[in-house]
C-alpha cells in the first residue's frame, strides 16, 4: 500500500514571525509563573539557575538550527530524529516532543487561569480549558492569522515587561539597602538543588528551538531560522535573569517560594510613584498576554508532529491531511483533546517536571542526530547553517541532559521511561508493518562496511530542489557561458561525445576522459530522467568552477546505452532535453543545488513545451534563468533603450552585481566583452540581483519574463 498524498505547508511565515513564535513560546510560564516554583528547590540561586538554563540550551539550539536549514520540514524533532537516527527513535522523539509541547501549552494555561483569578473569580481549569478551545479554532484558521495574534502579544508583551523592569529597579535600588540579604544564603540545597532547579526550568527556554517544528513554513529557513534564534535567546535571557532577580530582591526567598503569580505579588509589594493596584493590573494583563502567546504558539508547533508523523505512516493517515484553510485540522483538534486531559489530570509542578524532562532527553538526541548526519557524508545533507565547533558543542548537548534529568528526582525520570516503552511498542505493533525506511545511521554503518538506506539521499535531494539555490550559487550565470546543441535526433553516446569535447576547452581534464565519467555514471544508473529531461553529471578533483552543457534533441534522443531505466522513461516520454554539468569535488553541494534547480525547472508542466519552441540558443538559455535574476532588453530606436546604441560594455553604467550575459545578433549569440560595441537590434540578455534589474527595467523599459 502506497502512502497518501499530502498538501505541502505554505511558506507564510517571515524572520519576524520566527521571532515572535519563539519568544511568545518562552516568556510565559517560565517567567510568570515558574520563579515561584523554583526558588522553593534552591532559593535566591534560582537566578543563576535562569541563566545556567539560558546557557546550556545553545548546544540543542545550534544543532536544531542546522537540521532544520538541511530538512525544513514540519515536525521538527520528529523529522530530524526519523531520518538520522530510523523510525524507532523517530517515533519516540516526536511523541516526545508532541507531549512536551502539550504539557508547555497546559502550563502556560494553569497560569493564564491563576493571574486570572486576580481580578475575576474564575475556576482555574475551568478557564485554561476554555482558552483551549479558543486557540484550536484559532489554528484552524490558519498559521498566518495566527502567528499576526503573536506579533500584537509579544510586542504588547515586550513593552509592558521592559517596563514594568525598569519601574521595578528603579525602586529597588533606591529604596532597599537590604537587597544583598535577600541573597543570602544564596543557594538554600546546594549544588544538587541548583542542577535540579536548572533541569526544572529548562522548560522556559524550550520556545528558542520550537520553530523548527515550523521550518516547512518558513520564507528562506536558511536564513530566517537561524537569524531568528540569536535575538530571541538574548531578549528571553535578559528578561528572565531580572525579572527574578527583581522578584527575590523585593519578595524574598520565603514569600517567592509559595507564589504562583510571582509578577503581580511583586508588582504589589513595589511602593512607587505608580498607584499600586494599577501596576498589579498591568502586571496580570502582561500574564494573561504571555500565556496565550505561549499556548497558542505551543499548539501551532505541537499540531505539526501528528501531521508530521502521519506523513511518514507511523499515525494514522487521516492525520496527514488538511482541511479547508490549509491547516491540519486533525492534528490540531488530536493535540486540543490531550491538552485538555492534561489539564484535568496533572498539577502545576508535574507539568513543568515533566515537560522539562521530556524536552531534555530529545535535546540530548538531536545533538545525537547532527553527529550521525556529519558522519554520514551524505553529499545531499546541505544545512544552510552549520553548527560551530562541532562535535564538541554537541556532545557537551548529550552529557548535560542527562545530568539534568537525574538531578529532577524519580517521577520525570519515570515517565519519560515509561514514554519511551509505549513509543517503542506502537512502532513495532503498528508502525513498522506500514514503513520501509531507515535513517541516516545507516549511512555511518555502511562507511563500517553495513548497509545505508538509499531513500534517505533521495529524499534529501528533494529537499534541495524545494529550498531552491542560495544567494551564492552562480547558477545564471554557469547557464548563461552554458555550450548548446542543438539536434533533431541523436544518440545517447553521441551525445556525450560531442558534450565532452565542448566541455574539455574550460576543463583540466580531456574529452576521452569525460566520456567514461559520463558512461559510467549512465551505466550505475546516476541519470536522473524525469519529464522528458535527463541530467548526467560528473565532478572533477582541482577544480573550483561548474560548466555546463544544453542539448536539445527536437526529435527525441535515442538511448543506445545499458540502462534499462532511462530507456524505459525515454519511451514513455521523449527526452528533449539533456544537460550536462561538471563541478570540482570541493564543493558537492553546490553542484547537488544546481543540478536540483535544473531538475524542478525540468519537471514543471510547461517546460517541454517552451523548451520546443525556443527560436535559438539565447532563448533556451533563458528558459532555465530564474525569472527575478535576469531581463532582455532588444536596443531599437525610438525606445528607452536607443541610448545604449554605439556604446561599447566597458562604458555602461549598471547597478552592482548586473551584467550583459548573452547578446543575440545578426542570428547568432555572441559572447559580450568590455570592447563588445552595441548595436541597433542586439537583443541583450542581462542578469543580477532583483533589485538592480527592477532599477534597469524602469530606465530602459526591459521584458521581464511572465
Amino acid at each position: 500500500m502506497s502512502p497518501p498524498k499530502f498538501t505541502r505547508l505554505k511558506k507564510q511565515l517571515s524572520l519576524f514571525d520566527v521571532y515572535v513564535i519563539a519568544t511568545g513560546a518562552m516568556i510565559s510560564s517560565g517567567f510568570f509563573l515558574l520563579p515561584g516554583i523554583a526558588t522553593s528547590y534552591t532559593g535566591a540561586s534560582v537566578v543563576l539557575a535562569y541563566l545556567l538554563a539560558g546557557v546550556l540550551i545553545l548546544p540543542a539550539m545550534l544543532s536544531q538550527a542546522e537540521l532544520a536549514t538541511a530538512m525544513p520540514r514540519a515536525g521538527g524533532a520528529y523529522y530530524f530524529l526519523d531520518r538520522t537516527l530510523g523510525p524507532l527513535v523517530g517515533t519516540t522523539g516526536g511523541v516526545g516532543t508532541w507531549l512536551a509541547l502539550v504539557l508547555k501549552a497546559a502550563f502556560a494555561l494553569i497560569g493564564m487561569g491563576a493571574y486570572l483569578q486576580i481580578v475575576f473569580d474564575v475556576p482555574i481549569k475551568t478557564t485554561a480549558v476554555a482558552f483551549t478551545v479558543v486557540f484550536a479554532l484559532l489554528n484552524i484558521v490558519g498559521a498566518k492569522q495566527s502567528s499576526g495574534l503573536l506579533r500584537v502579544l509579544v510586542m504588547t508583551l515586550l513593552t509592558i515587561l521592559t517596563f514594568f523592569l525598569l519601574y521595578g529597579l528603579s525602586e529597588v535600588f533606591a529604596d532597599r539597602g537590604d537587597v544583598p540579604r535577600r541573597f543570602t544564603p544564596f543557594m538554600t540545597n546546594g549544588l544538587d538543588g541548583l542542577l535540579g532547579t536548572v533541569g526544572l526550568v529548562f522548560v522556559s527556554y524550550v520556545g528558542l528551538t520550537q520553530v523548527a517544528s515550523l521550518a516547512e513554513e518558513v520564507k528562506n529557513p536558511d536564513r530566517n531560522r537561524p537569524l531568528g534564534m540569536g535575538p530571541t535567546l538574548a531578549t528571553v535571557t535578559v528578561i528572565y535573569a531580572v525579572g527574578v532577580f527583581l522578584m527575590v530582591s523585593v519578595l524574598g526567598v520565603d514569600r517567592l517560594s509559595e507564589s504562583l503569580t510571582p509578577v503581580a505579588d511583586t508588582a504589589a509589594a513595589i511602593s512607587g510613584w505608580l498607584p499600586r493596584q494599577a501596576v498589579v493590573y498591568l502586571m496580570v494583563a502582561a500574564a494573561v498576554v504571555a500565556f496565550a502567546a505561549m499556548a497558542n504558539a505551543g499548539i501551532l508547533a505541537a499540531s505539526r508532529y501528528p501531521l508530521a508523523m502521519a506523513r511518514d505512516r507511523i499515525f494514522p493517515d487521516h492525520f496527514a491531511t488538511t482541511g479547508r484553510f490549509g491547516t491540519p485540522v486533525a492534528s490540531i483538534l488530536l493535540t486540543c483533546s490531550f491538552l485538555v486531559l492534561s489539564l484535568l489530570v496533572f498539577d502545576v509542578v508535574q507539568v513543568a517536571k515533566l515537560a522539562s524532562a521530556l524536552q531534555l532527553l530529545l535535546f540530548g538526541l538531536i545533538n545525537v542526530a547532527v553527529i550521525v548526519m556529519r558522519e554520514s557524508h551524505i553529499e545531499a545533507y546541505d544545512p544552510g547553517f552549520r553548527s560551530p565547533l562541532y562535535p564538541w558543542v554537541q556532545l557537551a548537548g548529550i552529557f548535560v541532559p542527562v545530568v539534568l534529568v537525574a538531578e529532577m528526582g524519580w517521577l520525570p525520570v519515570l515517565f519519560t521511561v515509561g514514554i519511551t516503552t509505549l513509543c517503542f511498542a506502537w512502532y513495532i505493533y503498528y508502525a513498522q508493518p506500514r514503513i520501509a525506511r531507515e535513517g541516516a545511521i545507516y549511512h555511518v554503518f555502511e562507511r563500517l562496511g553495513r548497509r545505508r538506506f538509499a531513500g534517505l539521499d533521495r529524499e534529501l535531494r528533494d529537499l534541495m530542489k524545494e529550498k531552491g539555490l542560495r544567494a551564492e550559487d552562480p547558477f545564471d550565470q554557469v547557464v548563461a557561458r552554458a555550450f548548446v546543441i542543438d539536434l533533431a535526433s541523436a544518440e545517447l553516446g553521441a551525445v556525450i561525445k560531442s558534450a565532452s569535447d565542448l566541455l574539455q576547452r574550460r576543463l583540466p581534464i580531456g574529452g576521452e576522459e569525460l566520456v567514461e565519467a559520463f558512461e559510467r555514471g549512465v551505466q550505475m544508473g546516476g541519470t536522473p530522467v524525469s519529464h522528458g529531461a535527463a541530467l548526467l553529471h560528473t565532478r572533477l578533483p582541482d577544480f573550483d568552477r561548474s560548466e555546463l552543457v544544453l542539448v536539445r534533441c527536437r526529435g527525441g534522443l535515442q538511448v543506445d546505452m545499458d540502462d534499462d531505466e532511462m530507456v524505459r522513461q525515454a519511451a514513455v516520454v521523449p527526452i528533449r532535453a539533456v544537460f550536462f554539468l561538471v563541478s570540482g569535488e570541493a564543493d558537492p553541494g553546490r553542484h547537488l543545488r544546481i543540478l536540483a534547480h535544473l531538475a524542478g525547472r525540468a519537471e514543471s508542466d510547461d517546460f517541454v513545451s517552451e523548451w520546443q519552441a525556443c527560436r535559438d540558443e539565447q532563448e533556451l538559455k533563458e528558459i532555465l534563468l530564474r525569472d527575478d535574476r535576469f531581463l532582455s532588453l532588444t536596443l531599437e530606436v525610438g525606445t528607452p533603450g536607443e541610448a545604449l546604441i554605439g556604446k561599447a560594455l566597458r562604458e555602461l553604467t549598471m547597478p552592482p552585481g548586473s551584467l550583459v550575459a548573452l547578446i543575440r545578433r545578426y542570428g547568432s549569440t555572441i559572447v559580450p566583452r568590455g570592447q563588445t560595441v552595441l548595436r541597433e537590434g542586439d537583443r541583450l540578455t542581462i542578469i543580477g540581483e532583483p533589485e538592480g534589474l527592477n532599477q534597469l527595467e524602469e530606465r530602459y523599459g526591459a521584458a521581464r519574463r511572465a
